[in-house]
C-alpha cells in the first residue's frame, strides 16, 4: 500500500500540468462524492493503453478531496484514494519498465481469452483472475475497458457482464474522447498539445438480477457507444 500511494503521487507529479489545463474537459464528478466506497465498477472505452487510467486516478482523487470538475491545486495528490484498481492485460504491463511501474498502481492483471501476442487464441478465463476482481470489488472501485482493446471496432467481451452477474455492482459510465489525438496509444509521448480532450460521467447504473449475459454485454455495448 506504500508503493501503491508513492506511484499515484509520483505520476500524478509527473502528469499534473498534463491534465490541468483548459484543454481538459472533465464533466459529472459531482456524483463521485454520492457513491458507495465499495463496489463500483467503472466501465470506459478506451483510447490509450496508460493515459486513460492515469486520467481517471486524477479525477477520482480530485473528487474525493472535495474538486468538481476540476484538478485544480495539486495538493490532492498527498492522500490519494487507495482502494481504486483497474483490469488489465497481463501482457500490455509487462512489456517495458513504465507499465511495469504503473502496474503498480492498482492493476489487476488478467490472461486475455481472445488474444496474446497480437494473434487471436481461445481460452477460458483463468478462475484466479475473476476472483482478483471480485476482490478488488469488495473493497473499492475497479475500471474496466469492455472491449479490451483499443480499437473500437472489436466487439465487448462477455467477462464484464459476467463480472456484474457475480457482484451486482454499481455501474457508473465513463465517457472519454479526444484522448487518441493528443496521446500516443502505447506509450506517454504527447504527440499535438493544442488539441482539446475530455472525460464524463454518466449516471449511475443496476443491472437486473435476472438479465442473460447477452443482454447485459449488449447494454454494455450501447452505453459506451
Amino acid at each position: 500500500m506504500i508503493i501503491k500511494r508513492a506511484i499515484i503521487r509520483i505520476i500524478g507529479a509527473i502528469t499534473h500540468r498534463t491534465f490541468n489545463n483548459k484543454r481538459f474537459n472533465i464533466q459529472g464528478t459531482s456524483l463521485l462524492s454520492e457513491i458507495p466506497n465499495d463496489n463500483v465498477l467503472f466501465i470506459s472505452n478506451h483510447q490509450t493503453y496508460f493515459y486513460d487510467v492515469i486520467a481517471m486516478l486524477h479525477v477520482f482523487n480530485a473528487s474525493v478531496n472535495g474538486r468538481r470538475d476540476s484538478l485544480k491545486n495539486i495538493l490532492y495528490l498527498l492522500n490519494p484514494k487507495s482502494n481504486i484498481y483497474f483490469i488489465a492485460a497481463l501482457e500490455t504491463m509487462k512489456t517495458s519498465f513504465i507499465p511495469k511501474i504503473l502496474s503498480y498502481a492498482g492493476s489487476i492483471l488478467i490472461k486475455r481469452t481472445w488474444r496474446e501476442a497480437g494473434k487471436k487464441i481461445n481460452r477460458s478465463i483463468r478462475s484466479e483472475d475473476f476472483d482478483n476482481i471480485i476482490k478488488a470489488l469488495n473493497d473499492g472501485w475497479v475500471i474496466t475497458f469492455p472491449r479490451g482493446t483499443t480499437d473500437n471496432s472489436k466487439p465487448v467481451r462477455s467477462g464484464t457482464a459476467h463480472i456484474i452477474k457475480a457482484a451486482n455492482p454499481l455501474v457508473i459510465p465513463v465517457r472519454i474522447d479526444g484522448f487518441g489525438d493528443v496521446f500516443e496509444k502505447n506509450s506517454l509521448k504527447i504527440i499535438n498539445k493544442n488539441r482539446h480532450f475530455s472525460i464524463k460521467f454518466g449516471n449511475p447504473l443496476k443491472f437486473h438480477d435476472n438479465q442473460s449475459i447477452e443482454s447485459i454485454t449488449s447494454q454494455i455495448e450501447k452505453i459506451i457507444d
